[in-house]
């Protein structure tokens, strides 16, 4: 692969990057759930919506995987490893239309939980 400066970037490297960004975006998706750190209402909504976006990327995983697009304009690489950034913004559009349901349940879940949390804490 080689980049508008004529270095090249081994795919071994590009995956190495893919990796780590996946990482941090798994630890930015355990903090948001962290209950402690969902303060309102607000907050519990982009959780909500993080979660569905996340879950449906991995259901729409699958769908792309016996995709074959070798050709002219296609494969490589490249291809492989951003796919997995295109299903998540597919994910992430799906759930900003909330039209599955899941991020009504999820939020009022968690609104759920931390009300027992906070119940638990006032009666200690």
């Amino acid at each position: 692969m080689t980049g508008l400066t004529g270095s090249t970037m081994p795919a071994s490297s590009a995956e190495t990057t893919f990796s780590v960004m996946q990482a941090q975006k798994e630890a930015r998706v355990e903090d948001t759930l962290n209950l402690k750190a969902l303060k309102n209402r607000r907050d519990i909504e982009a959780a909500a919506r993080e979660f569905e976006a996340v879950f449906i990327a991995q259901m729409l995983k699958p769908m792309f995987d016996g995709i074959e697009t070798e050709g002219m304009f296609g494969g490589g690489k490249g291809e492989e490893i951003f796919r997995g950034m295109m299903i998540e913004e597919y994910g992430k559009a799906i759930a900003a239309q909330d039209i599955t349901g899941i991020q009504t349940q999820v939020a009022n879940k968690l609104i759920e939980l931390q009300a027992q949390a906070t119940a638990g804490s006032q009666e200690n």
